[in-house]
C-alpha cells in the first residue's frame, strides 16, 4: 500500500533512480565547469639545504668509547 506524500510529489516506482540521475546531471555540470589543469617543471632546480650535524654525535660516541677503554684498562692509560 502506497501513502501520499504531504507535498503533493508522486512516488516512483524505483526511489534510487532519482538519485542516481541527480547525481549523473551533477557530474555532467562538474565535468563540463572544470578548469583546465596545467603541470609545468619549475624553471630552476628545487634545492633542499638540509644542515644536519651528524658529527656531535660520532665524537660523543668516541668519546665515550675512549673513556670505557680507559676504565677498563688501567694499566695502558697511567696517569
Amino acid at each position: 500500500m502506497k501513502t501520499m506524500l504531504l507535498t503533493g510529489e508522486r512516488m516512483s516506482a524505483n526511489p534510487g533512480a532519482m538519485n542516481r540521475k541527480t547525481l549523473l546531471v551533477l557530474a555532467a555540470i562538474a565535468v563540463s565547469n572544470g578548469g583546465c589543469v596545467q603541470v609545468q617543471a619549475p624553471d630552476k632546480p628545487i634545492e633542499i639545504n638540509l644542515n644536519v650535524n651528524i658529527r656531535q654525535e660520532v665524537v660523543l660516541s668516541l668519546k665515550k668509547d675512549a673513556s670505557d677503554l680507559i676504565t677498563s684498562n688501567p694499566e695502558l692509560f697511567p696517569s
